[in-house]
């Protein structure tokens, strides 16, 4: 049995969303008088990460997809902040 990832809290405070393999999952709760978690409900199904919030309002998810390619490259930058410099001077002094 494979177990959720990935849990946030609604901004309200009042449900727990994780995902559940590829489907996000969400979870109401109450604190008083004591603690008590409803039945998990499948609020839509995808491909996504475990890098996701909640917009402030609770009404969206930000949410990264995952990629099914194999990496077969990378880009390593170095030294990039002297090339923002370079490329957006400033007046700014340290």
């Amino acid at each position: 049995m494979k177990l959720g990832s990935g849990p946030r809290w609604s901004p309200k405070g009042d449900a727990l969303f994780y995902l559940h393999d590829s489907t996000m999952m969400a979870v109401s709760v109450e604190f008083e008088p004591i603690f008590r978690a409803g039945t998990p409900r499948p609020l839509f199904e995808g491909q996504y990460t475990e890098y996701y919030d909640i917009t402030a309002d609770g009404t969206h998810f930000v949410m990264l997809i995952r990629e099914q390619k194999e990496l077969t490259e990378m880009n390593v930058v170095l030294n990039w902040f002297e090339e923002l410099r370079r490329l957006v001077p400033t007046n700014l002094t340290k």
